[in-house]
């Protein structure tokens, strides 16, 4: 974690007015609301926008395969020091087959033995991604066994928890209850 308290405290529930209560309320009704949202509910027209694009990329519609896009999420918030992108995605991409072993090796990134050459190459892609903005050809060109889509989507999902880090990171969102903080990511 970069800081170890929040800029922006999150929200509690009496603190919210009933916009962000009900803005809040409708999309978490199972369930505790997460210091991330609680802390963007400070601007609920962001948040509502936020919440769209964020929902597609946790979606079907994204073409990626689930634990291919945790890899690649789980790769991203590790590349920007994102103690609390990388807390709570341990756990979706454990839901999602990502084995203990693999997470460990997602911190040592595309060269770790073990990865299958598509596997290498997406963690490549992100890594270049989250240093230069950019996809090299060469690699582009080892992403050839994912459709095109597949590789807009990878691309897509990298910017947006590229932003999600930043944001985590520069709010000091805490971590939730239940989550630890990977040694590796302290500050």
């Amino acid at each position: 974690m970069r800081l170890n308290k929040p800029r922006i405290t999150p929200l509690s529930d009496a603190e919210m007015d009933d916009e962000q209560k009900a803005m809040l309320g409708e999309r978490f009704q199972q369930g505790p609301v997460l210091n991330i949202f609680r802390t963007l509910a400070h601007a609920p027209k962001a948040f509502k926008a936020f919440m769209w694009w964020g929902g597609y990329m946790l979606s079907r519609h994204n073409s990626l395969p689930e634990r291919e896009r945790e890899i690649i999420i789980l790769r991203t918030g590790f590349n920007w020091k994102s103690g609390y992108e990388w807390a709570q995605h341990v756990r979706i991409g454990k839901d999602a087959g990502i084995t203990d072993e693999e997470i460990e090796r997602i911190k040592k990134g595309p060269d770790a033995p073990g990865w299958s050459p598509l596997e290498a190459a997406m963690l490549r892609a992100t890594d270049e991604l989250t240093s230069d903005s950019f996809v090299s050809d060469a690699t582009w060109s080892d992403l050839s066994e994912l459709t095109e889509k597949q590789r807009m989507d990878l691309v897509m999902t990298v910017g947006q928890y590229t932003q999600v880090s930043m944001m985590l990171n520069s709010y000091g969102v805490q971590l939730d209850e239940g989550l630890e903080l990977d040694p590796d990511l302290k500050a």
